[in-house]
């Protein structure tokens, strides 16, 4: 009964998931339906021992003979306060239960909001993070975090959902249709399925929520936003001195130019990036020995990229400036 008292007296503001939402629903309609199944059985049983057939005769004048239709009730007011309480039980029910969707619909305005858009095509998931992080079939999401899903499709007619978070969503193309859930319990994994016949594989059409701690979900997130290049000649050796590299997204301000100082035997790790997206990575030379070359990436995960520079053969380089260096010693 404590269960049920909280349902009906939390206030709406407090910040609840919607499975607390649906399980509230349920209990409610549980304890109410089972409270007024209990009172309709025992008033029909009372009624039945206190009009049995005892088979004596009852003398009562006011006793209606065959065929004639009955005038008790006390001039219906059993009826009336019956009806009339029934009628404020389920009115307060319908209230109630609207009020608890329409918080489920908007649960309030976040100050920041989690957003990923889900697209459901080929027989598969596909989840993009605001900052342009992509997965496919596993959507990492930290604990006790309202998650907003836009959910579309890229082919035909899908719905996409989290039954243990009680989350539905129709996916259609062209259209967007918006909803959120709330997972409390880092570790565990909650299965997302497609509710819509969409087609032959439907029944595989399937992926996982994994829930994180806060923390590890930003370690994991800091691990797909980082670049790593590597500078190679034609041999595969790595290439350690005479270029820069600019690191520039297409879109946002994001750029940076890092020297060949600033590599570790030929490979630098980059990882103050906040956005993925498409990025131009060029490579320049500072010494002239070859012409500026350009990637240009899409940036939805951890990036690794090696330039090649064709022409060049480091080890001959380093040879031929030691014999250089020998000669100009044996000069003076």
């Amino acid at each position: 009964m404590n269960t049920i008292y909280s349902a009906l007296t939390t206030p709406l503001q407090q910040a609840r998931t919607r499975v607390d939402v649906f399980q509230e629903i349920f209990l409610v309609f549980l304890a109410l339906g089972t409270l007024v199944g209990i009172v309709v059985v025992a008033y029909t049983l009372y009624n039945a021992y206190k009009y049995r057939d005892t088979g004596e005769s009852d003398t009562d004048e006011n006793l209606p003979s065959v065929g004639e239709l009955p005038t008790g009730g006390k001039g219906g007011k059993k009826l009336f306060l019956s009806f009339g309480i029934s009628a404020i039980i389920v009115i307060s029910l319908v209230v109630w239960t609207y009020s608890m969707l329409l918080y489920v619909e908007d649960p309030g305005q976040q100050e920041e909001k989690f957003n990923v858009e889900v697209t459901g095509d080929g027989f598969a998931w596909f989840f993009e993070y605001e900052n342009g992080i992509q997965t496919t079939s596993t959507l990492r999401v930290p604990a006790d975090e309202r998650i907003w899903v836009n959910v579309t499709s890229g082919d035909v007619w899908h719905a996409f959902g989290i039954p243990d978070q009680r989350v539905k969503a129709d996916a259609i193309p062209g259209e967007y249709d918006t909803t959120w859930f709330e997972a409390e319990d880092a570790g565990e994994t909650h299965e997302i399925k497609c509710y819509e016949l969409c087609g032959e594989f439907h029944t595989s059409m399937t992926g996982e929520v994994r829930v994180m701690e806060p923390d590890a979900f930003d370690e994991w997130m800091n691990s797909q936003l980082t670049m790593s290049y590597t500078v190679e000649d034609a041999n595969e050796t790595p290439v350690t001195e005479g270029y820069e590299l600019t690191v520039e997204h297409q879109e946002r301000g994001f750029e940076q130019t890092y020297s060949a100082d600033q590599f570790e035997n030929g490979t630098i790790e980059i990882t103050e990036i906040e956005y993925g997206g498409r990025y131009n990575a060029t490579l320049t030379s500072t010494d002239g020995q070859f012409e500026p070359i350009t990637k240009e990436i899409d940036m939805t995960g951890p990036v690794s990229e090696t330039f090649t520079l064709e022409g060049m053969n480091t080890t001959d380089s380093n040879t031929n400036g030691n014999e250089t260096q020998s000669n100009d010693g044996g000069g003076n």
